[in-house]
């Protein structure tokens, strides 16, 4: 009896999300009990005018602003921090080792912050995911993401699709 409503586009971040009426889109649709899950990070970090926002400012303040227009509507906001980025560190002698670079930076921290100044539910999903990438380790972790030709450390394959997905539901 669940249905979703994926208004997520590729290359968005928190800003252009509204300043391209999708946002407006959302709150069109959402409906009193509709729960709202709302994750932003990667784009935002883009040095890209029409992409760019700072954390612990513009980027929580976008947050802030679903949080509280969701929550106007009746609906029930849930904030997600980023996804990891499979990014290993390397040794001295170039060999890739089981721990990741962090890419995000504050960005994670936002999401985070924000939820607990407006009690809203958290969902830790750079900690779930950089979990299960450093345990898969350098060359298994490559079957989540799309190196299929071009060498993408960002985005999920459809098996990283479903099993990402299947620990937000979990969480």
């Amino acid at each position: 009896d669940v249905a979703v409503d994926n208004h997520a586009m590729n290359g968005r971040s928190s800003l252009s999300f509204i300043n391209e009426g999708r946002w407006d889109a959302v709150l069109a649709k959402l409906k009193k009990g509709d729960y709202v899950f709302i994750q932003f990070g990667h784009n935002d970090e883009k040095a890209s005018e029409k992409l760019h926002t700072d954390p612990g400012t513009t980027f929580d303040d976008n947050l802030r602003k679903f949080v509280n227009e969701t929550r106007a509507k009746g609906g029930i906001p849930v904030l997600f921090n980023s996804i990891v980025r499979r990014k290993f560190c390397q040794d001295a002698a170039g060999q890739f080792t089981d721990s990741l670079l962090d890419t995000h930076g504050e960005y994670l921290l936002s999401p985070k912050r924000v939820a607990e100044e407006l009690n809203v539910p958290f969902i830790d999903m750079n900690k779930m995911t950089h979990d299960l990438v450093c345990q898969m380790g350098p060359e298994k972790s490559k079957e989540l993401y799309m190196w299929a030709g071009k060498k993408d450390d960002t985005h999920l394959n459809i098996k990283g699709s479903r099993v990402f997905a299947g620990m937000a539901i979990d969480a």
